[in-house]
């Protein structure tokens, strides 16, 4: 016999938020077990109802604000209450940023078990607008009798019924009810599972996930709002690989890194920061930061389109890129020929394994670059130690695996951490950017 869920207690509760959990959710003690609140902020006193109880730890949502912090503002979005794509924007954003930085300090000390000796100034870029890159849920709601188009609600499937986005790139994101609208008016609206959305310097690109053949009347219409609106639109029949375009007959994305004179021509599906302005700011302090020199070779590991590898190369004798997406390394030896840079070189490998005997490993670097995903890199910290870089600048999309990677190459292969910082590439999201420097 089933013992079914254990029942939520009705009536509100009231905490003490200690503080900010690493997704954006007030922290409490209830009863003596940790809480998470959503909407709630360190410092605050709420009135909460709970949405979940578990063995470890409980969850709530806040129905009442006591004793507001003094970083609480109104959210900027409509939706904020009910949309899973921004957690923080009821928190100034300073104080956001703040807050990840402290974040950032602690997780170093506590999974890494090592201290920076200087925690750089957090960089800032644009907070609202500033997203350029997006993946919109698209869904025909019966109840509601129209399609939706957006992010998902929090903890939730469901589309959140939308007509705006604060944070998406105006080209897009004030457009999110004609988007529905349009998806609503074709044959295939109950076969259109995903918009996704990519913003280049000048261009901004829907590719439209569709499960069946579009018919040609449904391509007239998608081409027909593309000729309206400006937005370059593609199709996506299958996979990835399978992308087209089909308005305008010719379509190119790219952006700029002014300060080093470069131009990066991309596709609507490769990996580029969301953020453009943040990331100009980013590869300026990341190259400061390992200063290469006329005369030294430099290694740029998970290189994808070659965002740091074409600056590092306008500063260092040579530059290697490695990555491993085949597409992506093609476009990077694409984006050097296109701005003249002749001293660099990009390599396909397979960065779980070995890359100490490849050829392009030989004789060594003075410094190294790197930016993995999400899982961090420790897997190749032996091969980074055994290369033996003077300098590894490390630049990281969640904090939890820097510091980890952080404690092996300080307590384990002879590194000295010398400066850490968070940046502002995801404000109003508990996303954290970060980078840090280390010295042999």
């Amino acid at each position: 016999m089933s013992r079914g869920r254990k029942k939520l207690p009705a009536e509100p509760v009231q905490a003490h938020i200690e503080s900010l959990s690493h997704n954006g959710r007030g922290v409490a003690r209830v009863e003596g077990k940790v809480t998470f609140i959503d909407g709630a902020l360190p410092g605050e006193t709420v009135m909460f109802r709970y949405t979940g109880r578990r063995r470890s730890n409980d969850e709530g949502c806040v129905l009442e604000v006591m004793n507001p912090s003094t970083d609480r503002v109104a959210p900027r979005c409509a939706h904020f209450n009910l949309c899973g794509g921004c957690s923080l924007q009821h928190f100034e954003p300073g104080a956001q940023v703040e807050a990840k930085q402290q974040m950032l300090v602690e997780q170093l000390q506590r999974i890494g078990k090592v201290e920076a000796q200087q925690i750089l100034p957090p960089l800032f870029g644009p907070r609202w607008g500033y997203r350029h890159k997006a993946r919109l849920g698209v869904r025909f709601v019966k109840a509601k009798g129209r399609v939706l188009v957006g992010f998902r609600e929090k903890h939730s499937s469901f589309i959140v019924d939308m007509q705006r986005c604060e944070v998406l790139h105006p080209a897009v994101g004030e457009r999110i009810l004609d988007i529905a609208t349009l998806v609503q008016s074709l044959q295939a609206c109950r076969l259109m599972p995903q918009v996704e959305v990519a913003v280049g310097d000048g261009v901004a690109a829907l590719i439209f996930r569709h499960l069946e053949p579009l018919s040609e009347e449904d391509s007239g219409r998608l081409a027909v709002f593309g000729e309206q609106t400006g937005l370059h639109v593609y199709l996506q029949p299958k996979g990835p690989d399978t992308v087209h375009l089909l308005w305008p007959e010719q379509s190119q994305l790219s952006y700029r890194l002014p300060d080093f004179d470069l131009e990066f021509l991309f596709l609507p599906t490769d990996f580029t920061q969301i953020n453009s302005e943040l990331n100009r700011a980013m590869v300026r302090q990341a190259l400061a930061l390992l200063d290469p020199r006329p005369d030294e070779r430099v290694l740029d590991l998970f290189c994808g389109i070659g965002n740091f590898s074409l600056p590092l190369a306008r500063l260092a004798e040579e530059v290697i890129g490695v990555e491993g997406d085949a597409g992506l390394v093609q476009r990077a030896g694409e984006n050097a020929a296109r701005n003249n840079v002749e001293n660099v070189t990009f390599h396909i490998a397979d960065l779980t394994r070995d890359m100490t005997k490849a050829s392009w490993s030989a004789g060594g670097f003075d410094k190294m670059l790197l930016d993995p995903p999400r899982s961090g890199a420790l897997e190749i910290l032996p091969q980074l130690a055994e290369l033996e870089a003077g300098k590894i600048v490390y630049v990281s999309c969640n904090p939890a695996t820097l510091a980890r990677d952080a404690g092996e190459l300080v307590n384990t292969w002879g590194y000295r951490l010398i400066s850490a910082g968070v940046m502002d590439m995801f404000p109003h999201t508990a996303h954290m950017e970060s980078i840090a420097l280390f010295e042999r």
